[in-house]
């Protein structure tokens, strides 16, 4: 092709223009990208970094959903009724029933706890003074079920050991339950009076005062338990076939949907599980489910057992084979067949299908950083991923026949999306995407998932980095490690990671922030977690020092800078590498920490350890106190004098045995706190963290806005 003459003012504009395209272009590429300001990170100052997701209600139906939508014009929320496959919105006329609809009975105390009506909303269960009351509430007729109730004796409320252990916290200390008729309860009565007394010092007034905790240390006899089975029509009480002041453990109880009420037994050594069918008129029990293991059991397993319709049998979870895998039995407990077989981790069923004999459930498998949907069938035949790509789904919302589902996906290089998608796992339409409009104008910091090889080679361990913005391979950074480190706990996980607070703060200034997991962490499946028995603790922290060590080998890490930290058993962790570990940590602060397993309670301990008469070198080994002497670098210690769940009796005796041997130390203690340390002192030990990492790692004064500017969010 033949070129045209250009003239001189020609080729002068030309120039002109090329220069402003790459001064242009230039100026682009290095634009500098902000960093977060104090209130920002601190103080909830808007940035539009992030916006919210779809809040979707419920599904309608198979082809609509419900979504919480604001108003173009109004700017309100208002329900909206979304067509699955055009995403065609028309307002939806809210006709599900409120809580506030539910029929109150207005004599009822006002001490009374754990107000519980049942499923036809006819009656109201609760307790008063430790006995259990039935309450009609068209007739406000009140029925009280136990009589014995005193400050031993507990009837639906729950001992200590069992409401922190066994049914869990989010019970508030319930231990009843109503049966899907509405007709029965069942109950659990406790007996604290052999269980020992453990003081706690409250230094309030005067003269202060002892809180008594009945509290049963590892070893120490278990409050006595029975269970029993009342009606609203008799209220005569069924007690359970079973000997109160047997050495034993009861689980939460299950009603089935043809109104069978399941018992959950298991042994003081707690390796052996019993479901047992009780009989409503006269207590019998019939076994209907043994599992036993060469380690232990979880008793604290909320969702172990998935009914089918009345008197069509269970699905049984159970990790005896080293994983986590479904069961089917009859209703009668015979078994009929494995459903699902492979490396299943956090599996949890979302919806049983009866009419196409299919289960849906969430697990880890494809990777244990992250969870998918899964489907299977009944028969056990037909396994498959329904999920997408390299993510973790971990909200999945399944339409009512299992036609279509909604998931929130992302990984560590993906803010949360929203998608739906048919069983099939094909995508109909993108709902939602968390990036706000000012995401690309400030410096997020990148994070990875790394491995480390385990001291034994036996496990690549997952090590989870998050890099200073502004990130030099060739320059050396100061660490801090955040650990849990309890069985089945792990916090390593390839999904999002949310934009703001102080771990930006953090990125921000220079410090490279890393979490590990160990062999124990679930990412091993219970073969990974049966490594630790007898011996809680050991293979985690030669498992952290492992990954440590492989910390320290980067180029760009300052190994004399490195400080880990970590509450509960993150804090006993914490303790640990400090003391067994102490040449490969140098600083560190724990938080609540339990220091010898002789010091917590039977359940949790024992599950892992045995009794101490029965594994007196498992406790030896495993406890911060045989280690003291090892202790070089500088601890920060941290305890509330009113923790009622790792007694600041934990950190007493370490620091006794770190003065006797002339060890340097911090400690904070914390005048009434409990296990968490909350509201104003929960600020102060924040702020006093914080200075920790500016005086031990970031090696600079720390910024006075912190202790002169409001609220701080949380460590």
């Amino acid at each position: 092709m033949q070129i045209p003459n250009i003239t001189f003012e020609m080729k002068l504009k030309l120039v002109f223009v090329s220069v402003v395209l790459i001064i242009g272009t230039t100026t682009s590429l290095f634009a500098q990208k902000k960093d977060f300001s104090y209130a920002q990170l601190f103080q909830g100052t808007a940035t539009d970094v992030t916006k919210p997701l779809p809040s979707i209600v419920k599904w309608l139906d198979d082809d609509h959903y419900i979504e919480n939508r604001k108003d173009e014009t109004d700017g309100k929320l208002k329900l909206m009724s979304i067509e699955v496959k055009s995403g065609k919105a028309v307002p939806y006329d809210d006709k599900m029933p409120k809580d506030e609809e539910t029929p109150k009975a207005a004599s009822i105390s006002k001490d009374a706890k754990n107000v519980t009506y049942s499923p036809d909303k006819k009656y109201a269960a609760y307790t008063l003074n430790n006995n259990l009351f039935i309450t009609e509430v068209a007739t406000e007729k009140t029925t009280q079920i136990t009589k014995d109730g005193n400050d031993s004796i507990m009837n639906g409320y729950s001992s200590w050991v069992y409401f922190e252990e066994i049914l869990g916290r989010p019970t508030r200390y319930r231990a009843f339950w109503w049966s899907p008729d509405s007709k029965h309860i069942a109950f659990m009565h406790f007996d604290d009076s052999p269980v020992p007394v453990f003081p706690i010092y409250v230094s309030t007034g005067q003269h202060g005062y002892l809180e008594n905790e009945r509290y049963p240390k590892a070893g120490d006899m278990n409050p006595y338990v029975k269970i029993g089975i009342t009606s609203v029509d008799n209220p005569a009480i069924i007690w359970a076939d079973f000997n109160e002041k047997d050495d034993q453990y009861f689980g939460m109880p299950y009603w089935s949907p043809s109104g069978k009420l399941l018992v959950q037994w298991m042994n003081r050594g707690q390796d052996n599980l019993k479901l047992y069918e009780v009989d409503l008129a006269s207590g019998k029990k019939r076994e209907v489910y043994d599992e036993k293991q060469k380690t232990w059991i979880d008793l604290d397993d909320a969702d172990r057992i998935e009914f089918l319709s009345a008197g069509k049998g269970w699905i049984i979870k159970s990790d005896k084979d080293g994983w986590e895998n479904l069961y089917l039995f009859d209703d009668q407990g015979k078994f009929i067949t494995q459903l699902t077989s492979g490396n299943f981790w956090g599996t949890s069923i979302l919806r049983i299908d009866e009419k196409s004999k299919t289960i849906f459930f969430r697990a880890r498998k494809e990777n244990s950083a992250r969870f998918d949907l899964y489907k299977v069938g009944l028969d056990g035949k037909g396994l498959a991923r329904l999920t997408f790509g390299d993510y973790s789904h971990d909200q999945v919302n399944i339409s009512p026949n299992g036609k279509y589902f909604i998931t929130t996906y992302s990984n560590l290089s993906t803010p949360y999306r929203m998608a739906l998608l048919d069983m099939k796992g094909k995508v109909i339409r993108e709902l939602g995407d968390s990036r706000g409009i000012a995401f690309e104008n400030y410096s997020v910091p990148k994070s990875e998932l790394k491995y480390a090889k385990s001291q034994d080679g036996l496990f690549n361990l997952p090590v989870l980095i998050t890099y200073p913005t502004n990130f030099d391979p060739n320059k050396k950074y100061p660490v801090l490690i955040s650990i849990y480190g309890g069985p089945n706990a792990g916090t390593v996980y390839d999904r999002w990671r949310p934009v703001g607070g102080v771990n930006q703060w953090w990125a921000q200034e220079g410090l490279i922030q890393v979490s590990f997991d160990n062999r124990s962490s679930g990412h091993f499946g219970k073969n990974g977690m049966n490594y630790i028995y007898r011996q809680l603790g050991k293979f985690e922290i030669e498992d952290y020092m492992s990954c440590a060590q492989w910390l320290k080998q980067q180029a760009w890490i300052d190994s004399n800078r490195l400080c880990i930290t970590g509450g509960s058993f993150g804090g006993y962790m914490t303790c640990m590498a400090l003391t067994y570990g102490a040449d490969v940590f140098p600083f560190g602060i724990a938080n609540s920490s339990v220091t010898d397993w002789s010091l917590y309670d039977t359940h949790y301990t024992e599950r892992y350890m045995d009794q101490p008469k029965e594994n007196p070198d498992g406790y030896r080994a495993t406890s911060v106190l045989t280690y003291a002497d090892r202790y070089k670098g500088l601890l920060r210690i941290i305890h509330g004098t009113s923790d009622d769940n790792v007694h600041m009796q934990n950190s007493i005796q370490f620091i006794s045995k770190l003065e006797d041997s002339k060890k340097h130390f911090e400690f904070m203690v914390y005048p009434g706190e409990r296990h968490g340390i909350s509201a104003a002192k929960g600020q102060h030990n924040r702020l006093e963290s914080y200075q920790f990492i500016y005086d031990r790692l970031l090696n600079k004064p720390m910024p006075a806005v912190f202790w002169g500017n409001g609220a701080l969010r949380g460590f």
